[in-house]
């Protein structure tokens, strides 16, 4: 089966059909570094339960942008995996009913090339509609720019999971693998690289879009998927018509087509740029093979023979109404001033609508994108009102407007410079735009989001202090919501000049000692070897990772429990090294490298003064200037350094 060995990867690509034929794969041989995946059909291996495509054809009508994602769930997560061993038949820990990280990886290391060779299913032709059997301007994969990701393939943590290291000749040293019989959900997807700009193409549009096209998708053998077509911005563009045509052949070798316009549906999505979505639902019986499917939709600039004017609902803001913005850091910016979810009740339309603002002061304009934002770059005056109108794709216009005012109705600045412990004070400067606003200020890291503070911002300046409780150390932002009557609620995540860092602290490691022996080790009955427990926190609220140096052996097998810990040690190797008592280095490493040691002496249990044992602690900090214990620090790192040598 040449090449058959990525054919699964086609999850990710609508894969391997023309747009009148089907070639089924048929086995020539296995040579792993043969990769020719042309004729294959993903259902030949992958059986989905649903997937989902988005294509976008870019603004130079030549290249384009596939993402792909597929769900397999359960019992068809199993047949998935055991059709991808089968592949590996004649291969060590191939065929086995035993699916591998190797043979995982042996995928991803060729799938980019392997979905290169293979149909998108897409055609586009220019001129009037088309149907059948035409010279198409087929989309081809670029394999520079196929980016690829499976989720779940080898299933972590299942119950049967065992090690393939030593299993099988050839096999990694970390090969790990599990029952193809597993039912565990998997997904698969497809997208363009981050530093590619597509992954598809085809030979440019001579019209860029600007009159009459015909987009053709073969659906043959997709059994459940929902397919997004995305076209740039066409002053007028819309879709005429669609169908969907299933071809059968007749005894005779002719061809029979009959129109079915219940396998699936179209529908037209006018976005506010005025941009058009296509958005397809397909399906696909397999008891109807090899009956082949095809779509049809017609793109065209002709108006249509009537068209509606968009209309204002009521929920609309009045005349007056401030409109809160992030200027940025002057004229000339960009920024979003009004979200799709704000607006959505603002106006009807049959198809789409946005809103078209002329702007008084100079420098100032705006634009509706595809996510449906007003988009306002600032001029030269710190605000600007604007009259604005409703659009719609063909050009209406509503003849009612409303004018509004943009502007930044506050300002804000840290009262010190960072980097910050436990708070930060932020001042608000009221720009007089409102008379007053209602303040909530909270910083913010990725997901997490400090407690918020509440202040009331009148005609004169004010501060408050914004925790960073639950912020880890590292960089954050300042996130605040103003309300106010006559103003929009204004959301916003600021950036403030020198702001904001939260500060490490280091992590606070604690030894127990049995107060009544006045011991620290307890040991093990065969005297072999003895263990410790304490308490390891991080003050910053992350993880805590803990080892253990003792005759130049690192230990990491710690139970934890919380912010507890007990550690198992042997005096095996210190027995070897002639040793009668135990050095052992324990170190607290949080999640930015800090760390925090302590240093135990622990006595040999027939050595004299055997209860004499001694702790000393260190804690080092961001910079790697410990305080106190720099033999133990080093000692401390260089554990660390075997223990990654040894992962």
């Amino acid at each position: 089966m040449k090449g058959r060995i990525s054919a699964f990867l086609l999850a990710a690509l609508m894969a391997t059909m023309s747009m009148t034929t089907t070639t089924m794969a048929e086995d020539s041989g296995r040579q792993m570094d043969d990769i020719d995946c042309s004729g294959y059909t993903f259902e030949d291996l992958f059986e989905y339960n649903n997937a989902v495509f988005e294509f976008q054809i870019l603004d130079d009508w030549a290249t384009s942008d596939l993402f792909a994602n597929s769900w397999v769930n359960e019992s068809r997560a199993a047949v998935v995996r055991d059709n991808l061993d089968s592949l590996f038949e004649g291969f060590p820990g191939g065929d086995n009913d035993w699916i591998s990280t190797d043979e995982r990886d042996a995928v991803r290391e060729i799938g980019a090339k392997c979905i290169a060779d293979m149909y998108t299913r897409i055609g586009i032709r220019e001129g009037m509609p088309h149907r059948g059997g035409v010279d198409w301007n087929d989309v081809e994969f670029v394999e520079d720019g196929i980016g690829l990701e499976e989720v779940n393939l080898i299933p972590d943590g299942h119950p049967e999971e065992r090690s393939c290291a030593g299993r099988y000749s050839l096999a990694s040293a970390d090969c790990r693998e599990v029952p193809t019989a597993a039912t565990n959900n998997l997904e698969i997807s497809m997208f363009t690289k981050s530093d590619e700009t597509h992954n598809t193409r085809f030979n440019k549009l001579a019209n860029s879009g600007e009159s009459d096209f015909t987009v053709a998708m073969n659906a043959t053998n997709v059994t459940s998927a929902t397919m997004v077509f995305t076209f740039p911005f066409v002053d007028g563009m819309r879709m005429a018509n669609w169908t969907i045509q299933d071809q059968t052949t007749l005894s005779d070798g002719t061809s029979n087509v009959v129109e079915n316009l219940n396998a699936g549906s179209i529908e037209e999505i006018f976005l506010p740029d005025g941009s058009v979505r296509v958005k397809m639902t397909i399906g696909y019986d397999k008891a109807d093979w090899p009956m082949i499917r095809n779509v049809f939709f017609d793109m065209t600039t002709s108006p249509p023979e009537t068209n509606d004017v968009p209309v204002w609902t009521s929920n609309e803001p009045v005349d007056g109404t401030i409109i809160p913005i992030l200027r940025g850091e002057g004229i000339g910016n960009e920024v979003v001033a009004i979200t799709d979810e704000t607006m959505a009740d603002w106006a009807l339309d049959n198809d789409a609508w946005g809103l078209d603002c002329e702007f008084a002061n100079g420098g100032w304009s705006s634009r509706m994108n595809s996510d449906g934002e007003l988009l306002v770059t600032t001029g030269n005056t710190e605000t600007s009102d604007a009259t604005c109108h409703l659009v719609d794709p063909y050009g209406a216009m509503s003849n009612v407007s409303h004018t509004w005012r943009f502007g930044q109705p506050a300002v804000f600045d840290t009262v010190s410079n960072g980097p910050y412990t436990d708070s930060v004070e932020i001042k608000a400067t009221n720009a007089l735009m409102v008379e007053n606003m209602a303040l909530s200020i909270n910083a913010i890291q990725g997901g997490s989001s400090g407690v918020a503070t509440l202040v009331n911002l009148g005609s004169t300046s004010t501060s408050g202090s914004v925790s960073l409780s639950g912020i880890s150390p590292g960089d954050f932002n300042i996130h605040i919501i103003a309300t106010s009557p006559g103003m929009l609620d204004w959301h916003a995540e600021l950036d403030i000049y020198n702001c904001c860092e939260k500060k490490n602290t280091p992590p606070v490691l604690m030894v127990n000692m049995d107060e009544i022996e006045g011991t620290y080790a307890t040991w093990s009955p065969d005297q072999y070897s003895f263990s410790l427990s304490g308490t390891a926190i991080d003050p910053d609220g992350g993880s805590v990772q803990l080892s253990a140096v003792m005759c130049d052996e690192t230990q990491t097998s710690f139970t934890t429990n919380g912010d507890n810990w007990d550690v198992t040690l042997s005096i095996a190797q210190c027995v070897a090294d002639g040793l009668t008592e135990y050095n052992v280095i324990i170190s607290a490493t949080d999640s930015v490298g800090a760390i925090a040691t302590a240093d135990i002496n622990v006595p040999g249990t027939f050595s004299e003064g055997n209860n004499d044992q001694t702790i000393t602690t260190d804690d080092e900090e961001e910079s790697g200037l410990p305080s106190i214990g720099i033999f133990a620090t080093v000692i401390s790192m260089l554990g660390a350094a075997v223990l990654l040598r040894r992962d």
